[in-house]
């Protein structure tokens, strides 16, 4: 069963010392930012018992290629819902996907250190969730989404992006919209050095910088899509490459996953059932899986 994520199944997730980088290191007031996670405490009971249980801090294992940890980043959250329908918003939606996956990994991997950047529905800004994922040292970093398209209702599938140059307007229209909650964002401009993200100038050089991680993220966005489509029977639309501000400053393997269209009113529905966000949980963490082992192996 999915349901909300409880903080002290997040605090196993992230060790102690891990929430005070997170929340000690941030210039500004500290309980500005812990305070919406101490609610969760008193509003949720915990779940993932099995979890808490015998969930301690991964122990690193030697090799040179180990993937240690992964930061799952479900996307959107708080004042910022991403695409919306009368009945379901995305920040939402994504997010139980996340617990989702998080806790299957941390089931099945219990020396896999797994970090949400949110784990309830509040909003945290772009910069700061490539943050999180580089003072941990992730070694993987997936930012889950989903996709919509205000001129067509029959569109439906998968999409896995790296940061890449975009290759038609519609991969450009999807980087514009998942950039534009900047926009929301206190002092945005100096942030993101000028950053647009109305220009598709502005994308077009963002998505020139060169991530040292290309190959590597390109390999595991295929995986993802591979996945999709043995693991849950979803139509992939393919790997494909934009200028995403989330994967920007990224420094490991990153990519941005489009689950759905929730503009499609059949991929709505599926997107928003428990069936449908296990199954998509459950195609991330075998893609996971693969590239994990993947990796692993060429020691």
């Amino acid at each position: 069963m999915t349901k909300a994520f409880p903080i002290i199944a997040f605090k196993q997730i992230v060790p102690l010392k891990i929430i005070k980088v997170l929340f000690g290191t941030i210039g500004g007031p500290v309980m500005i930012l812990v305070w919406p996670l101490l609610a969760l405490t008193v509003q949720q009971q915990p779940v993932f018992q099995d979890t808490i249980a015998n969930s301690q801090p991964a122990t690193p294992e030697g090799g040179p290629n180990r993937l240690r940890t992964v930061v799952i980043d479900p996307g959107h959250g708080g004042k910022d819902p991403g695409c919306m329908t009368k009945r379901n918003r995305e920040s939402r939606i994504v997010l139980k996907i996340g617990l989702q996956l998080a806790r299957q990994i941390k089931t099945e991997m219990p020396n896999v250190r797994v970090i949400l950047t949110r784990a309830s529905d509040h909003f945290v800004e772009l910069a700061e969730r490539s943050a999180i994922a580089n003072r941990n040292r992730a070694d993987l970093f997936i930012s889950i989404h989903v996709n919509a398209n205000a001129q067509s209702s029959r569109l439906y599938g998968t999409e896995t992006y790296t940061l890449g140059l975009h290759k038609t307007e519609g991969n450009l229209e999807v980087a514009k919209r998942e950039n534009s909650v900047i926009l929301q964002e206190a002092n945005y401009q100096q942030t993101y050095k000028g950053f647009n993200p109305n220009s598709p100038l502005a994308h077009i050089m963002l998505a020139n910088y060169q991530h040292a991680f290309m190959g590597s993220s390109i390999n595991f966005a295929e995986k993802v899509e591979r996945s999709f489509n043995s693991n849950a029977e979803r139509h992939s639309r393919g790997v494909k490459q934009a200028g995403f501000v989330v994967l920007w400053r990224t420094t490991m393997p990153s990519v941005l996953v489009e689950t759905g269209f929730l503009t499609n009113p059949n991929e709505e529905a599926y997107l928003a059932s428990e069936e449908g966000q296990e199954e998509i949980a459950f195609a991330l963490f075998k893609a996971f899986a693969q590239y994990k082992q993947e990796i692993e192996s060429a020691d």
